[in-house]
């Protein structure tokens, strides 16, 4: 356990407190008080009996927060990773959700206005004129449906606003040729009518040179845009009419190997250092779909309506209504070389609908609570189209990208050279091809050989809830809420090889063929050494074949099979298998809470969280077979929490604090086989953890903030036991503090903030060695962590109180090197890819609002 790490969090938010009461007599200055729903009716966070972090927009504003994975830096017990906006990670108390297969299900859900937006390709959407977030943890399914199993994060969105005109710009500038455009405009129509518009355009360029030319890796490029309409004819009846609008078509994302130097890939000149954040040369186009650059094209919209209204004083009809839908599409180069060794496309795309109605009641008495229907109809397909060049592929698979056998040099060869006789054939030979066959074999070797696997999926999911509140006494309060879900799945799969067959699926699958052969001759009976023979009649038949000229596009025969290479054509080149699942559950929740004083409670909580069975679907093990459909059982989790809330000082003090204990059975995890990532089950597992978090209002132009999170998620069981969670610190906290110092027509304003996380690991093998050997090639470096480092953020600026403000930021100021990822597509391959963080960025921002 990290000593240091745990006395600078936990430490640093009781000086908070301790200061708080200190101050309480001469300084009786408020925090502002904020409202949340996440018990689906409005509360003070005091009253909610779970771990709850709850910021509004203008707090988040002033942070710069614009997007979920700087929201996560001040949340203890929360983690984002933006690998890319097509395919973030969400990470709650160890768990992460950021599968993007359309057979996976989420584990983290994410919600606009209480619409579920969770499938990781269309969950990163931009944070700008929103009410406020909030981050419930631990499993919520009771109240936010099947994807909870570990939490919800609920993003509030501003509604349109029938009490007056309101309006906002913002321009920004910054290094990288950053640029930020916002807009925000609110105007009624009627007296019960109103409209709101607002929008944001981000551009940056990467902050990764492209050596080979063209744009910079890890740039952004956003555009999103929103439209609210409100109907409000009297106090008990309301409409909400909510449209959301992004793109993001950002440079491609620098996968880039630590192991080979960026080089030309035809002469081999070096061109950059080894570095994560160093430049990178990586394959900048592939001929998929007619020909592909590097980059992410993604385009998401949805419509949600909102419906309210009160039967009677103590009785509220609810309706959430929503379409949504995403499409996107990541070119990308998973080997991180120069070399044009992979190259692959991520295609998602999405369609959902959802239905909930919701009747909650309250009188004023003992008893309160909620019932609910809701229906959840959603289709996905995804498919990863790969190139393979077969040369260098067959120069990996041998050792010899650098040219020495058995030693690995910082340079691998050219592409002319790997290409040659002299480096194919006595590759060749080890396959124990004949001499005379060689020559036919190395020109039949693709230079771009394509495959691709496809699979669909069709949900309708029907849900039943309830949750009933008890206040025996002003101080004590129980509640007890269940859900009961049924889900219907299809799940559709096929695979293909789209410009004949591999090659070099061929040869490898030659070599299986020996392997059979010889241990047939060592049995020594009769019957094996026949089999033997008519083996070594099929091996000899297929050298021949492979080295006649045209052998990729040659008919597929029994003797003569459509090779695939990292996977097999399903029959008839494509042919779809489908498999149903039928799959149901209940979650529920116990809690108790003693209220000390209005301003103080103590609780208690049970949750049993639950993430559906996942229908996963593999490739065939052989040319033509059949699908391998994998029924992975339904995980469990059962949580265990108390804690405490509080507000102290008159006011000026939000204290929380809580304790947790999880206990996994089943728990899905994801494996690589090849270059697919298969869902299966991982056995027990288990976490345990504090979190705290305060806020201070030391004076009324001093603001303090502090949260510190310590978790401990392991494997208790199976091949990963005792490994940590991937994207899991142990520790992590957050410290800031904002102080204004007022002058004639306005105020300056300073807000630094310093954040900190300890080691993670980005796989759940964590980088162990014993766990790749079934790899194309096996990963023998142990170096796909992330050691602890901490990101110093300062913004000054200037309020006027005429309605303007101007301000300065520098985030990273320490210029901090940093990993986001690690391992990826490549690990299967024998090449990790590693993605730096954020360097040092800076700028100025100018709003205008009235």
């Amino acid at each position: 356990m990290n000593t240091r790490a745990i006395l600078m969090g936990a430490v640093a938010t009781c000086a908070i407190a301790t200061a708080a009461q200190a101050q309480v007599q001469e300084d009786p200055t408020q925090l502002e008080e904020v409202i949340v729903t996440a018990q689906l009716r409005a509360q003070d966070p005091i009253e909610v009996p779970f771990a709850l972090t709850a910021y509004n927009g203008e707090f988040l504003d002033g942070l710069g927060v614009q997007d979920f994975e700087e929201l996560s830096a001040f949340v203890p017990g929360l983690v984002v990773q933006n690998q890319s906006p097509n395919n973030p990670g969400f990470v709650i108390r160890g768990i992460t959700s950021d599968s993007t297969g359309a057979a996976d299900e989420p584990r983290v859900s994410i919600y606009q206005d209480g619409v579920s937006i969770s499938r990781a390709p269309g969950a990163y959407v931009e944070l700008f004129d929103i009410e406020r977030v909030e981050v419930a943890k631990g499993p919520q399914s009771t109240l936010y449906g099947r994807g909870a199993l570990i939490g919800a994060v609920n993003v509030i969105q501003n509604k349109a606003d029938i009490d007056g005109y309101e309006g906002e710009v913002r321009i920004g500038l910054g290094n990288f040729d950053y640029r930020l455009g916002e807009i925000m405009l609110n105007a009624p129509i009627t007296d019960s009518l109103a409209i709101r518009l607002a929008g944001r355009v981000k551009y940056r360029e990467g902050y990764v040179d492209n050596l080979a030319g063209g744009a910079a890796y890890n740039g952004v490029d956003t555009q999103a845009y929103r439209a609210l309409l409100a109907f409000e004819p009297n106090d008990r009846f309301r409409v909400d009419v909510i449209g959301n609008y992004q793109t993001d078509q950002p440079s491609g994302v620098s996968f880039r190997s630590i192991a080979y130097n960026p080089q030309d890939p035809l002469t081999g000149a070096v061109l950059g250092g080894r570095e994560p954040g160093d430049g990178a040369a990586l394959t900048p186009r592939t001929s998929i779909d007619g020909g592909r650059d590097l980059g992410i094209d993604r385009e998401v919209w949805g419509v949600t309506g909102l419906a309210r209204y009160d039967l009677s004083d103590s009785l509220t009809l609810s309706s959430t209504t929503a379409y949504r839908t995403f499409e996107t599409s990541e070119a990308f180069d998973p080997d991180g070389i120069s070399l044009p060794l992979l190259f692959g496309i991520g295609n998602s795309d999405g369609e959902q609908w959802s239905q909930e109605f919701r009747l909650n009641w309250d009188n004023g008495g003992p008893l309160s609570g909620f019932v609910g229907v809701g229906y959840f109809r959603e289709d996905n397909v995804s498919d990863a189209p790969i190139e393979i060049d077969e040369r260098v592929a067959l120069a990996q698979l041998a050792g010899l990208l650098d040219g020495v056998p058995g030693v690995a040099l910082p340079n691998a060869l050219p592409l002319p050279v790997l290409t040659s006789a002299p480096v194919i054939d006595p590759i060749l030979a080890s396959f124990g091809i004949p001499s005379a066959l060689r020559p036919g074999i190395r020109s039949n070797l693709k230079a771009s050989h394509i495959e691709t696997s496809v699979t669909e999926t069709e949900l309708d999911s029907f849900d039943i809830f309830g949750d009933l509140t008890w206040k025996p006494t002003d101080q004590w309060e129980f509640a007890a809420g269940v859900r009961y879900t049924r889900d219907e799945k299809t799940t559709a799969f096929s695979s293909s090889v789209l410009n004949g067959r591999s090659v070099l699926g061929g040869l490898l699958g030659l070599q299986q063929v020996q392997a059979q052969i010889a241990a047939l001759v060592a049995q020594g009976t009769p019957a094996a050494l026949a089999q033997a023979a008519q083996l070594s009649a099929f091996a000899n038949g297929l050298v021949v074949q492979l080295a006649t000229p045209g052998a990729a596009n040659a008919p597929a025969s029994a003797t003569f099979p459509l090779f695939g290479l990292t996977f097999q054509p399903t029959a008839g080149n494509g042919g779809v298998s489908t498999r149903d699942l039928e799959d149901d559950g209940f979650t529920w929740r116990l809690t108790g809470r003693y209220a000390i004083n209005p301003d103080a409670s103590l609780y208690a909580t049970y949750a049993r969280g639950r993430r559906p069975a996942v229908l996963a679907a593999g490739v065939p093990t052989t040319p033509f077979g059949a699908p391998v459909f994998n029924e992975v059982e339904e995980e469990t989790v059962d949580s265990y929490e108390a804690g405490f809330k509080t507000v102290l000082a008159d006011g000026a003090l939000r204290l929380d604090g809580a304790v947790f204990f999880y206990d996994y059975q089943n728990f899905q995890t994801t494996i690589q086989v090849g270059t697919q990532f298969i869902t299966t089950n991982a056995g027990e597992a288990e976490s345990y953890g504090f979190e705290t978090q305060a806020v201070w209002s030391a004076t009324d132009n001093l603001d303090l903030y502090g949260t510190y999170g310590y978790n401990h998620s392991r494997f208790q069981a199976g091949i990963f036991d005792g490994n940590r969670f991937r994207l899991s610190p142990d520790h992590k906290f957050s410290l800031g503090a904002l102080w204004a110092l007022p002058v004639e027509g306005g105020r300056f304003e300073v807000q630094p903030t310093y954040t900190w996380q300890s080691e993670v690991f980005f796989d759940n093998d964590n980088d162990r060695t014993d766990l790749q050997t079934n790899n194309f090639v096996p990963d023998t470096a142990v170096d796909e962590r992330q050691d602890d480092y901490g990101l110093l953020n300062v913004r000054v600026r200037y309020v006027s109180d005429a309605g303007w403000s101007v301000e300065g930021f520098m985030d990273n100021v320490l210029d901090e090197e940093f990993l986001k990822d690690a391992g990826n597509t490549g690990d299967g391959l024998g090449l990790p890819t590693f993605i730096a963080g954020e360097p040092q960025t800076f700028g100025i921002n100018f709003t205008a609002s009235y």
